[in-house]
């Protein structure tokens, strides 16, 4: 079964796709491989939109099983699409790109540093978890630099031992750190994975591919 995949010739596919546990979102201009690749391996359904007209739906998009959070730019018939599959969160501020600087699974969600402590705490309202205002590997947009599924969260390998640590205290699951397409640090740019399975960019290495099934437990 496929592992590794690109979109469109690109190896940054966490960039353009959104997975949840039973949806994942791609562009209008997915390929009928890329989105049976996708449900296939995943186990969801695929639905094809675009966020604030753009592809880079993984990047505007984030959110666990009790909602979905998206920039504040998405347009009304975009939203309306979202709504169709879980209660969605506006992000209003300029600090909107909501795939980016938000990391999220069932468990708790970590944020960027520099957003405002009410919009935190509206973020942990909404998705019902803690949540953390964090960088991960001294990268603030946690959202690429890490990825996190109800079976575990692998961060960038620069992640600290208290960044780890902080991580640990609030969820059970395993925490490692891994990279994707060759080196890559910006994990979250290059993967995507639920409880059931991952797709990794095309450029990932057998080992970065053996280091994601370890810290999931595929």
């Amino acid at each position: 079964m496929v592992e590794t995949i690109s979109f469109a010739g690109d190896e940054h596919i966490g960039v353009y796709t959104r997975v949840f546990e039973d949806v994942a979102f791609v562009p209008l201009d997915a390929t009928e491989e890329y989105i049976g690749s996708v449900e296939k391996r995943l186990g969801v359904e695929v639905v094809q939109t675009t966020i604030q007209g753009c592809s880079i739906i993984g990047s505007l998009l984030a959110g666990n099983s009790s909602g979905m959070i998206v920039s504040g730019l998405a347009s009304t018939e975009e939203i309306n699409l979202l709504k169709k599959y879980s209660k969605v969160m506006l992000l209003e501020r300029t600090m909107n790109a909501a795939g980016n600087i938000i990391l999220a699974n069932d468990h708790f969600a970590a944020v960027h540093p520099e957003i405002s402590e009410r919009t935190a705490e509206k973020i942990s309202e909404f998705l019902e978890v803690p949540v953390l205002m964090m960088n991960i590997g001294k990268i603030p947009t946690v959202g690429m630099a890490a990825v996190a599924t109800n079976r575990g969260v692998i961060l960038n390998p620069g992640a600290s031992a208290t960044e780890i640590a902080e991580i640990e205290e609030i969820t059970e699951l395993p925490v490692g750190t891994g990279t994707v397409n060759m080196g890559s640090t910006l994990i979250g740019t290059g993967l995507l994975a639920n409880s059931k399975s991952y797709l990794a960019g095309i450029s990932t290495s057998g080992y970065e591919l053996g280091r994601i099934e370890e810290v999931f437990g595929f």
